[in-house]
């Protein structure tokens, strides 16, 4: 039986920002300051999921909890909202974006025997979240989406949000030739020597490449982040022959290094 609940954990944030007797570096952040650790225990989440390490997930859960209720402190020292308010606003929400669960809009309804396709669940939400942004005061199409995500997620959001309003291919093979297209710009640019006109083509590539994953029905976060993985299961391999033969890794050639990159292929790895 667990000894501590959530209103320990709101006690133990209040202490810990106690101006009298709290933790010095507690004390000293703010809203700004502990972004970076927001999304570097997210990414700890996300990475202990990947490797399948269930152990961890609940500390890795924990510490990512620990961020939210550090936010709703400050929220509630500086009198814009406390901890009760982000959970209202989150039932709420929730509650009107899932009327197919939901069907008046509280806990206690219940859709009973309306069964709704994940397509059209899909494309209520959306719509209902058109509406939330149509409520916003002079709020564009794409301005809600933050910045800050990463540029793979950021783009995929962005196509996705520009899709809803018509601005999209209706073939995969038509971004294929875009892909192509950019590849060939990027040649060019290449070719030319200038740097920034290569790191933009080079970013009109690897848009256009978000945008086939999404005609793909292909999250292109996780497919790098899964690719990323495969690299270092590959890579480790022809590490471990390296090392297993006494050798500096200057004394072999591309070839024989590649030539072990396909036996951990072969390998499954």
């Amino acid at each position: 039986m667990a000894e501590y609940d959530l209103d320990d954990l709101l006690c133990l944030m209040a202490r810990l920002r106690d101006p009298a007797d709290g933790c010095p570096w507690d004390l000293k952040q703010d809203f700004a300051s502990i972004v970076r650790h927001t999304l570097e225990e997210a990414y700890e989440v996300a990475d202990t999921i990947e490797r399948q390490d269930w152990p961890h997930l609940k500390d890795e859960l924990g510490d990512l909890l620990f961020q939210v209720v550090f936010y709703a402190r400050l929220g509630e020292e500086s009198g814009r909202f406390d901890f009760a308010d982000i959970v209202d606003n989150l039932v709420r929400k929730l509650l009107r974006r899932h009327p197919h669960v939901f069907p008046a809009g509280t806990l206690g309804s219940r859709a009973g025997d309306m069964q709704r396709s994940e397509q059209q669940v899909s494309e209520t939400w959306e719509l209902i979240k058109q509406e939330e942004r149509e409520g916003k005061a002079s709020l564009g199409v794409l301005d809600d989406i933050p910045a800050a995500l990463p540029g793979l997620s950021r783009a995929l959001k962005l196509q996705k949000r520009a899709s809803g309003v018509g601005f999209d291919w209706n073939d995969p093979l038509l971004v294929l030739d875009k892909i192509e297209e950019e590849i060939g710009e990027l040649r060019e640019a290449i070719r030319r020597g200038k740097q920034d006109e290569i790191t933009d083509e080079m970013g009109d590539l690897l848009f256009a490449q978000v945008n086939l994953a999404r005609h793909l029905g292909v999250d292109p976060e996780t497919a790098v982040r899964s690719t990323n993985a495969k690299f270092v299961r590959r890579f480790g391999y022809i590490e471990s022959v390296v090392t297993a033969s006494g050798r500096d890794w200057d004394s072999f050639s591309l070839d024989e290094l590649d030539g072990f990159w396909n036996q951990a292929k072969k390998l499954g790895l």
